[in-house]
């Protein structure tokens, strides 16, 4: 099994960052591959210079929608579309954003279950998240973004019934701020995870900048990446 991949959000208690565009450029040569946003925080035109300037440097860009609405959703995937990230993340699953992304170079990776509030809460069974991970799976979708830790329940049992459960690569999303959740989701064989807040916060490394930060997690998972 690979180790998971990070992917690096630009991103402050559910906010895009102002100097997103000034941070990216100072960070566009370290080894990580995967990085993203939120669609708060910059104006459209903003968000596209970001994303040219990581699609420049070769990464993989992930735009992410945490409005709950079938039209906030919609917006959320024309604004992918136009401003040309890879994938959209997140989004309450609707057949309409599928539709729209079919011809369009971006994939769709919403969430699973029962999303609601601000910031983000997830609720229900495990088997009602799980059923509603393999319907949106047979509808066609590229991925998934777990809300893992806001879940209300046991959130690594979550995960790991979901990842089993599918066979499209499975994205935990929100709260990662340790190496021992890092690990809990390297167990679960879960494709990826996203780490934005607590980069800012400096859970990693107190003294250290946000990059030292994001490479202490990417040098933990080269040396920790799963156990075979």
């Amino acid at each position: 099994m690979m180790k998971p991949e990070l992917i690096v959000m630009l991103t402050y208690n559910d906010k895009t960052v102002e100097n997103a565009y000034e941070l990216f450029n100072e960070m566009k040569d370290t080894p990580v591959t995967h990085w993203g946003f939120k669609d708060v925080g910059l104006p459209p035109a903003e968000m596209k210079k970001v994303v040219d300037s990581m699609n420049a440097a070769g990464k993989t860009t992930y735009l992410e929608v945490v409005s709950l609405t079938e039209e906030e959703g919609l917006t959320g995937a024309k604004l992918a579309a136009d401003c040309g990230f890879d994938i959209l993340m997140g989004t309450v699953f609707f057949d309409s954003i599928n539709d729209y992304l079919k011809d369009k170079p971006v994939k769709y990776y919403p969430f699973p279950g029962h999303v609601h509030s601000h910031p983000s809460i997830l609720d229900g069974t495990i088997e009602e998240i799980v059923e509603h991970a393999r319907d949106m799976e047979a509808k066609g979708v590229d991925g998934m973004d777990l809300l893992t830790y806001r879940y209300t329940g046991d959130a690594p049992k979550l995960l790991q019934e979901v990842v089993k459960a599918t066979g499209v690569p499975m994205v935990s999303a929100g709260s990662i701020d340790a190496y021992d959740r890092i690990a809990e989701v390297r167990d679960t064989g879960a494709w990826g995870f996203t780490i934005g807040t607590a980069f800012f916060e400096k859970k990693f490394i107190p003294d250290g900048t946000f990059q030292d930060n994001m490479m202490a997690v990417w040098d933990w998972l080269q040396k920790n990446g799963r156990p075979d």
